[in-house]
């Protein structure tokens, strides 16, 4: 059986890594004032935080169509495809999972024999990554879509984000946090930590110092217990490094870097870096 891996570009992976591992990405796009580009395709991560530096207007992000599924749906049953799992960005964050039910509802009659199992990940970024990695090297294992699907959904259920922004106020301007909060946050001068729980943002904690905040994520890593996987995503190299290096205290195993894709960014603003922890099955 062949089983297809689908995604959309805010799981963060680079479009080779992607190629590597069979996974197809539909991008989502992003726009400055009236350019609109799609993600990672005409406007890679360095052009990005490039333009969001030096733009006069904030970054706008749109979902795909769910003509845009379709196309990628249809190309791979054409390809001989016998099942496609779609993983996408938290359903409370982006109607991207949306479109890609909607895809699949409206495949034409003789595509639907193909099985297409779309999965809210209620994650983002190397959340979504690390999980889809997996679901790919499964699938070349010829493991059964009912047993990838269910091993994807047990991974996101043991998969914990935390973060830490330079300041809530691209936040607060993209609706993802409330006002009040984006404002303390500023007074304060502090690096907000905030975290993805049960797919939405939730503010945790308000340190004084990015060093402050590293060393406090660093013990929430801590009290989570044992870990399977443990990964950095960088909206620069310079915080991956002070992070990964921060986390170094309470994990001795390996960690790996990603980069923070624009359409992520785009919410959180530069300076954005976070811990992605898998934990282990107890």
């Amino acid at each position: 059986m062949t089983i297809r891996i689908v995604t959309d570009s805010t799981a963060d992976l680079q479009p080779e890594e992607a190629e590597r591992h069979g996974i197809t990405i539909v991008p989502l796009t992003v726009f400055f004032g009236e350019e609109a580009y799609l993600d990672n395709v005409e406007l890679d991560n360095a052009r990005f935080y490039s333009k969001l530096q030096t733009s006069k207007e904030l970054p706008r992000t749109s979902q795909p169509s769910p003509a845009s599924f379709q196309a990628a749906f249809t190309r791979l049953i054409e390809k001989g495809a016998d099942g496609i799992i779609s993983v996408h960005l938290s359903s409370k964050l982006s109607g991207t999972y949306q479109s890609a039910c909607t895809a699949r509802d409206t495949l034409p009659e003789s595509l639907r024999k193909v099985p297409i199992e779309v999965i809210d990940s209620r994650s983002a970024s190397a959340g979504m990554a690390l999980a889809l990695k997996r679901a790919a090297e499964e699938a070349r294992q010829n493991l059964s879509l009912e047993d990838i699907r269910a091993h994807l959904v047990d991974q996101f259920l043991r998969t914990h984000i935390v973060v830490v922004l330079d300041t809530l106020e691209f936040m607060r301007r993209g609706g993802r946090i409330g006002s009040a909060g984006a404002l303390l946050g500023n007074m304060l001068s502090v690096k907000p930590i905030i975290a993805l729980k049960d797919g939405e943002v939730v503010p945790l904690e308000r340190p004084r110092t990015r060093g402050k905040a590293y060393s406090r994520l660093s013990q929430i890593i801590a009290d989570m217990g044992p870990l399977q996987e443990l990964a950095v995503v960088e909206s620069n190299q310079e915080v991956g490094l002070q992070l990964a290096e921060a986390l170094r205290s309470v994990y001795q195993g390996e960690i790996s870097h990603h980069k923070l894709g624009s359409v992520l960014g785009a919410h959180t603003g530069p300076g954005t870096v976070a811990a992605v922890a898998v934990l282990a099955h107890s």
